[in-house]
Parts: structure tokens; sequence; C-alpha cells
């Protein structure tokens, strides 16, 4: 059996990076850790090969070469999961689709010939069974959660490492969160299930002996998910990074609650995580209530994010307006909580309700549910009757993202960053990081037409900064990302799940 993984193409969104991906001559973020493990699941006498989109286009010779072909996806690469899908059923090929876009029962899967809903590590022995005798369903589905300590290593040599700016691994699944808005305890369950120690410094070993140097991500969405386990596993971990010379740079996301526990920040710093994307959704109390995300209630939230910056740890963050609650100067009040934190990475997205949440329910219910989710939170568009006039909101919204990535503001908050981050642990140093300053002071700082600022914000890094260099080209090349991404036609996109599929 030949089979195909394809994994279709994202739009232009705030994770895409695509618009900072060329500075390094990367193609794409991170490779779909979610079909390499797919891979290594499937019958070891199954050919196997893997086009990702993101990094390469879908030639008609693969399809020809493909006796089935497997995809994988979120709910914002559905009209791309959708255009191959019709590709290969021209073809007369099968296909067979999972990820979270399965699990949202999402319309652009309808003529998939099989289904996998949900965690595929106990589906895929006897689907790979059923497809060899001819007698796969259309449906697979298994109630219960998989034990991730079973889970293989990822199958890597499908993959072009060097197309990519970062690697990902992942260690846990699920949140003990209940964020009404989130599709992430729908899916992977409110008990924070761990692999051991073990498995992931031996995911790490892999990825080691490929070469690979540089960033990798970790996937969690929530990172501190389970703080028993992490607490076992992050000792085992500084002493993998140590042993081997501090050879990546590790990135996450957590929930704000990591600031009451700076056990676990110092030996973060220590294992070389340098970023951490936190949802801190909104500076209004009420509208934190109504979403049920009481965790972000618990410690003032801009002393929250201080104190993980002092820890040498950069915050990303995500905000979200469009809540009930939200008071007619949300955006303000938004704009300069995202300056007093001086997050230079806010990616602010419109209210979304997606498919099966707790919101998606209760808005139906209430007859306010207007259409599908396109898993886009921050398209200029609702799914939904907002309690606040749309038109207002919608305004409100550009503005923020106006406001927030003009170069000069953006450039003062990261700044205002550097400033307070504490001591942070060196990132290992690649060629494509090289290449990355090359580029960046050539088109930031000569052809585009906020040089002026740039140059203004690398001259602050050199007399009040110099240690903090390197992190500064990066905040710029990223910040052009989101400069262009928020001057395009007035409108911008996101992706609403950290989820890889």
């Amino acid at each position: 059996m030949k089979v195909l993984m394809i994994y279709p193409e994202f739009p232009d969104t705030f994770w895409s990076f695509k618009h900072a991906l060329p500075f390094q001559g990367k193609r794409s973020a991170y490779p779909p850790l979610g079909l390499l493990t797919i891979s290594s699941l499937l019958p070891r006498h199954w050919q196997k090969r893997l086009v990702d989109m993101n990094v390469r286009r879908l030639k008609d010779s693969d399809l020809d070469w493909a006796d089935l072909v497997f995809l994988s996806g979120m709910l914002v690469q559905g009209p791309s999961m959708k255009a191959q899908i019709a590709r290969c059923k021209a073809r007369g090929l099968r296909t067979v689709v999972g990820g979270p876009i399965a699990s949202a029962k999402d319309s652009a899967i309808a003529q998939a010939d099989h289904v996998v809903e949900g965690e595929a590590e106990e589906i895929i022995p006897e689907l790979a069974a059923d497809l060899e005798r001819g007698t796969a369903r259309p449906y697979y589905l298994k109630p219960q959660l998989p034990d991730v300590t079973r889970v293989p290593l990822p199958d890597l040599q499908l993959a072009e490492l060097g197309r990519y700016s970062s690697m990902a691994v992942q260690y846990s699944r699920g949140c003990p969160f209940t964020c009404e808005f989130c599709d992430i305890i729908e899916i992977y369950g409110r008990r924070p299930r761990t692999k051991t120690p073990e498995q992931l410094c031996a995911e790490l070993e892999q990825l080691y002996r490929r070469g690979w140097r540089g960033s990798v991500f970790m996937v969690d969405d929530n990172f501190i998910g389970n703080k028993k386990n992490v607490k076992i596993l992050l000792p085992q971990l500084v002493k993998w990074v140590r042993d081997h010379k501090f050879p990546f740079s590790l990135y996450t996301e957590a929930s704000v609650n990591l600031a009451e526990e700076e056990d676990l920040l110092r030996l973060m710093r220590e294992a070389h995580f340098t970023r951490v994307f936190l949802g801190i959704e909104t500076p209004v109390a009420e509208s934190l209530k109504e979403t049920t995300k009481f965790q972000n209630l618990r410690k003032d939230l801009l002393e929250s994010v201080k104190l993980i910056q002092s820890y040498g740890i950069e915050v990303m963050a995500g905000f979200i307006v469009g809540f009930d609650n939200d008071p007619p100067n949300v955006f303000e009040r938004q704009i300069q909580f995202i300056r007093e934190a001086a997050i230079p990475l806010s990616m602010v997205g419109l209210l979304t309700a997606l498919p099966n949440t707790q919101l998606w329910r209760r808005l139906k219910t209430e007859g306010r549910l207007l259409k599908q989710s396109l898993g886009n939170n921050t398209v200029v568009d609702l799914n939904f009757i907002p309690k606040m006039d749309k038109q207002q909101l919608l305004d409100g919204y550009q503005r923020i993202l106006q406001t927030i990535y003009s170069p000069k503001e953006y450039f003062e908050r990261a700044s205002a960053f550097l400033s307070q981050l504490g001591e942070a642990a060196r990132s290992p140093l690649v060629f494509s990081d090289v290449m990355a300053l090359g580029r960046s002071l050539w088109r930031q700082g000569i052809v585009h037409n906020y040089r002026k600022e740039y140059w203004k914000f690398l001259a602050q890094t050199v007399r009040r900064h110099r240690h903090h260099f390197s992190k500064a080209i990066t905040l710029a090349i990223m910040g052009h990302h989101f400069f262009e991404l928020t001057s395009t036609e007035g409108s911008v996109s996101c992706d609403s799940s950290g989820a890889l599929g």
C-alpha cells in the first residue's frame, strides 16, 4: 500500500508567520507533527510519502504514485483541504481525513471517503487492517482518550526539515480549565495526559541526531496543565539540554497561572524556554467571568506578565474582543493593557463560536448563531450576533490592530519589553539566523518605509540592551509579518487553535 500524506495549505494568518519566514530562507513555521506521528503508527510494509503544501506544491506525480491519501488539518485549512479531496476524487483515489477539522465535522471534508474523529492512536491499527481488506468504514471514532505514554516517535524522515524555522514536539494533551470558547477541552479533554520524561527526551534526541539546532515548539495547548508531572519532567529536561550543550531554544503555550509557580519559571529558564504564549483574552474582569476563565482572575494580569518576563521568557499573548460583557471602551483598554504589559507579539482576534464548544451550544440555544466558523477569529466577520453593535465591534477591532501594529507603536513596545526582560537563555546560533540578520538590515533598514523607526529601535537596543540584540532582530522581523498582515486589505486572519493536526 502506497499512502500519500497531505497537509493542506494555511492561509495568511498570525500563526503562519508568512512574511517573516523569508528572512530565514524558510517556507513554514513547523512540520505537521500529527501526520508524522500517524506515519509511525501505520504498517511498516506500507510505503509513505508526505507533501506539506506549506513548503512545496502537490504534484500530479505525487497523486499518480499513491494508492491512498491521508489528510489532516485544522478548520482554517478547510478550503485547501476541500480542494485536495476533490482533486483526489477526480483521480479515483480514496481519502482518509483526520485532525481537529474532523472533530468539528466541517463541511469541507464532506466528500472524504473515510473520516477519523478524535485522537488516532487507538484507531489506526483497525483502520489500516480494514483498508488492506477493502472493508474500511466511512467513519471511525474511539470514545476513550488514548494513553499518550504509548505514542511512538514521529517519523521525521518524511519531513524536509530544512524548510522549517522550528521543529515541533508534544508533551501533553488536554487542559484542566473550562474556557467557554475553547475547543481544546472538547477534543482532548479536561484531564491533561502527559508523556513520560523519557519519551520527550527521546523526541529531542531524535531531532538532535538528525542535526537540528535552533527553535523547538512544544505544541501543548497548556504545558502546565498537569503541574505535578511537569515538575517531574523539568529537572530531567534541564539535565538533557545541559548534557547536549543547549542545542535548542524552547517555546510553548501555557495558562496565565504559570506566574503563580516561580519554581517552574526557574526550571523553564534553565531548560532554555525563551518564549511562552498566554491566553490573556481581556483585561475586563466581567468578560473573563462570562467565559469562565477564572484562572485569569486569581492574580493581577499585568503583574503576571511582568513576572514571567523577568525570568527571561518572552510573553506572546492572545486577546479577544466581542464578549457579551465587553464595555464600549474595551478597545482602548485592550490597547492600554498591551502597551503597559509590553507584549510585542499580541494576537488580537474577534470572538468566534467554534463547533461543539460551550459557546457554540449557548449561542445556538439563544438563537444567536449565524453560521459555521471558518476557524479564523480575526477575519473581519462574525458567525454570531454580538451584544455590542456589530459595526462598533468591527471598527473597534480594526482600531486595535491599526494601533498596536503601527511600526512606531510596535517598536516602542518591543523596546519597553527588552528593558524589563530578565536574563534570558542564549539561543543557539544557526546559519539561517545570520541570513535573517543580513536580510533584516537590508529590507527593513533600507527598503521599507518604516526604516526610521527600525533604526531608532536598533540604536536604542545597542545603547541599552546590547545583550538582547539577537532578540531585538527577531522581534523586528516578526514585527514585519504583523505590519504586512494588518495592512493587507484591512483584515487579517488567525487560526483559532494552536493544536497541530
